[in-house]
């Protein structure tokens, strides 16, 4: 059984208060917009991390991740971008990965809204964590834990921290 936690959309600045559920955690997995190698890099020193580079993020990031990844963790397929959908439905490259290799859980970021569905028609989970960071519309800060043991997702929760802004900051 891994402890996974998904988080986005960081753009530079990740509150402390997170810490606790990053130490918890056997995979981090980051959806894009992560700011910089600085946020990045101290993510490294509490679990080991799946990332993927934003739309904002530079070309330091994207030199040293991709734009989508396709991975496995227990028995479930997992794949991971930062922006999922595009305005035309059907109509991006997304759309044809998913086709190809069939994940299971579907991660994405960008919307900076959290949202969890299970997707009928393509069989999988979708997660959107929403935003970990101070910059954006959300109007709280959250991220996604859950446990995936083989076959299964269990204890899956939805943590929310204030927007406030403060020096609290792991990077």
């Amino acid at each position: 059984m891994k402890h996974i936690v998904v988080i986005s959309d960081t753009h530079g600045n990740i509150d402390k208060r997170f810490i606790k559920y990053f130490k918890k955690a056997d995979e981090i997995w980051h959806a894009g917009d992560i700011g910089d190698l600085k946020t990045y890099n101290s993510l490294l020193n509490y679990s080991n991390v799946k990332a993927v580079w934003g739309n904002i993020d530079n070309n330091k990031i994207r030199s040293e991740l991709e734009k989508t990844i396709f991975f496995k963790c227990e028995n479930k397929t997992i794949l991971m971008t930062h922006i999922g959908r595009s305005r035309k439905k059907n109509d991006n490259e997304i759309y044809q990965e998913i086709k190809k290799n069939k994940p299971d859980i579907f991660i994405t970021g960008h919307s900076h809204i959290l949202k969890i569905y299970y997707d009928k028609k393509n069989k999988m989970l979708c997660i959107n964590p929403g935003a970990a960071g101070n910059y954006g519309i959300h109007f709280v800060k959250t991220i996604v834990c859950f446990d995936i043991d083989k076959e299964n997702i269990k204890n899956l929760n939805i943590i929310e921290l204030s927007r406030k802004k403060s020096s609290n900051s792991i990077s």
